[in-house]
């Protein structure tokens, strides 16, 4: 039996805990991230058409700041940040499929754009025309791994990796505990977190597509 771990985030977590579920997985989890908001300083609203954002965190931890922002359009990543802007209040300009520079990229120039962003975010580069600030909304605060979670386990295991902070932490995690990396394979949304997460695992699979969907999809494929 092919036992799967995820380790993201809530409300990530869940999420995916439930979508692996409908799909037939034996698949758990346990978060090692726990997101939290950050005091930011609100810029003048008036210096801004629109809003870019890639992460539902943005808006769940954004605080009484987005207030100040809710005539702004935004343009976002993924259905998850969509339906939580729109919970907000907020109009969506535009969502993308695949990470935020493909968003930007597709923005219809001149444009002014405010990125609302976590401590840990992708470098972008906007094309011409494009300009944008950013302001740094939450962080991810790393959380110890429960060993147990691994403990007598005789089967196959695969981990969920979605983001490189993830793989660094686990990957340091395991070696504080003495966990053999080759006993473990990874399955991950990028390169970048394939990269991140190191060598010397029993198996590195990376997804199609960096979206849950397409990364669940992989790994029951992995498990028939």
């Amino acid at each position: 039996m092919t036992q799967v771990i995820a380790i993201r985030p809530e409300p990530g977590l869940s999420a995916t805990l439930n979508a692996g579920r409908d799909l037939g997985l034996e698949i758990t989890g346990t978060p090692l991230f726990e997101i939290r908001g950050l005091d930011w300083d609100v810029p003048d609203p008036e210096r801004f058409d629109a809003l870019l954002i890639g992460s539902a965190n943005a808006i769940r931890h954004g605080g009484e700041n987005l207030q100040a922002f809710l005539r702004k359009p935004a343009y976002v990543v993924g259905k998850s940040t969509e339906s939580a802007a729109r919970a907000a209040g907020f109009s969506i300009a535009s969502v993308g499929s695949g990470g935020l520079q493909g968003v930007l990229d597709a923005v219809e120039p001149p444009v002014r754009l405010l990125r609302i962003a976590g401590a840990e975010h992708v470098p972008l580069t906007p094309p011409e025309g494009v300009s944008f600030e950013t302001v740094i909304a939450y962080e991810s605060v790393a959380l110890p791994l429960d060993a147990a979670m691994f403990a007598g386990n005789t089967g196959r295991l695969i981990v969920l990796l979605h983001s490189a902070a993830a793989a660094e932490h686990f990957a340091a995690e395991c070696a504080r505990l003495g966990i053999a990396r080759s006993g473990i394979e990874i399955a991950v949304l990028g390169p970048r977190i394939a990269s991140a997460a190191g060598k010397e695992w029993r198996a590195i699979h990376v997804s199609p597509r960096p979206n849950d969907v397409d990364l669940l999809a992989m790994v029951r494929g992995l498990c028939q």
